[in-house]
């Protein structure tokens, strides 16, 4: 019996308190420690289930907009605590949350729709996320959610490090900073099952290879970016310390709403002059946004917070992902991979929208309504467009569980 409701996503306090109640409830087992403190002095916790040496860490958290970690971690723990032959050898190690101040900002627990998810909408601009910092940062400013998490890396030295991740409208698939052989089986099956699409060309992934249908792994140091003008790069990523002890990470994304346009492998007609359409529109949105933001920002003076930085940063992405997309070649040519590239172009300015309305909203500004009337456009034709069907909150928790529990086990058959 899980100890936490599956009809909405729960707080960080809500997740600790969770943990605290397992290791009450299984003294000789479990441990629940603090690993460090936020930028904003919250405290980060990691919940351990075992004492072997041999070690599996799960990071929920990353991305504050990505709920569906928080839960998914509860779940396996509880089945670690459950499945004995999990435990076999192998300690168990969950971050509860490694950016609980972005959790604070990102206000949707129980979302309805796109339109409600994106009016309590927060994703940190790039030098804030925990994980990728170490991407766009030297190392002497990297924020202490990823100096926490390092040191949580360095002293477990895990064969498997798992981070929970998700998409708001789109289908499931997994990074591999190595291929985990056996991986791509069990996770095909538990999707279908649980009727989630397996997005097989996933723009996040574009030009990766791929070890089974929505398995990718990220390509070997010199290969060419997909989109040259991205700022980060996974491989100086948190993903990557692990290999320093031998072991790998494993992304594992899931979808709050579901869209089979993102898991058809047939051939488009024309994907160069569709990727270039998606550009154009890309453009021409964010354009909307920015006009707002230079017509409110005399009135914004003073306002340094994250919702604007992080808005800001948003925009700042669109030139040069746009030239990308219009420069060069596709990275694939299936329906799947427009399709995923159409979300992604909608995403952008739609999310620097969201988060600037908030900014304006909090002062009452006259941009506001204008602002927010964009938010509710786009969100309405997001869903639309994909034809969105919302994925039950249990079916996105078992699923996760499912295929990191297959990753784990898969892993350490390579490992012994």
């Amino acid at each position: 019996m899980s100890l936490l409701p599956v009809l909405r996503y729960p707080t960080v306090t809500e997740l600790t308190s969770a943990a605290r109640a397992l290791t009450a409830q299984y003294p000789g087992l479990c441990v629940l420690r603090q690993v460090g403190l936020s930028r904003a002095g919250r405290p980060l916790h990691l919940l351990s289930v075992g004492h072997a040496r041999r070690a599996v860490l799960v990071v929920a958290g990353a991305h504050a907009n990505e709920p569906t970690g928080g839960p998914t971690l509860l779940a396996l723990a509880e089945r670690v605590l459950h499945e004995r032959e999990l435990r076999a050898g192998t300690s168990w190690h969950f971050l509860l949350c490694v950016d609980p101040d972005g959790a604070s900002l990102h206000i949707t627990p129980a979302p309805r729709s796109l339109l409600e998810y994106h009016l309590g909408f927060f994703r940190p601009a790039g030098p804030e996320q925990p994980e990728w910092s170490p991407a766009v940062l030297p190392p002497d400013r990297l924020p202490p959610e990823t100096r926490a998490l390092i040191r949580v890396i360095d002293e477990l030295r895990p064969y498997l490090q798992v981070t929970l991740h998700g998409t708001d409208l789109g289908g499931s698939w997994v990074q591999l900073t190595r291929d985990i052989p056996g991986l791509a089986e069990p996770f095909a099956k538990s999707a279908a099952q649980l009727h989630i699409p397996v997005e097989t060309g996933a723009s996040d992934a574009a030009g990766w290879p791929a070890s089974g249908p929505g398995v990718h792994v990220m390509p070997d140091p010199g290969a060419e970016a997909a989109y040259p003008s991205m700022p980060d790069d996974a491989r100086h990523s948190t993903w990557y310390h692990a290999h320093r002890y031998g072991g790998l990470t494993a992304v594992v994304e899931v979808p709050m709403w579901a869209s089979d346009l993102v898991d058809d492998p047939a051939p488009h007609p024309a994907p160069a002059a569709a990727i270039r359409r998606l550009a154009e529109r890309l453009q021409r949105d964010a354009r909307e946004v920015e006009r707002v933001l230079t017509e409110a920002l005399p009135r914004l003076e003073g306002d340094e917070g994250p919702l604007l930085r992080a808005a800001k940063w948003a925009l700042e992405l669109v030139p040069g992902l746009a030239s990308d997309w219009i420069h060069v070649p596709p990275a694939d040519t299936t329906m799947a991979y427009v399709g995923s590239v159409d979300a992604f172009a909608r995403r952008l300015p739609l999310r620097a929208a969201a988060m600037l309305w908030r900014v304006l909203q909090e002062t009452d500004d006259r941009a506001a309504p204008r602002l927010g009337q964009l938010v509710e456009t786009w969100s309405g034709a997001f869903a639309v467009r994909f034809r969105a069907r919302w994925v039950p909150l249990e079916h996105q928790v078992e699923h996760q569980s499912r295929t990191v529990v297959a990753a784990a086990l898969h892993a350490r058959e390579g490992a012994a």
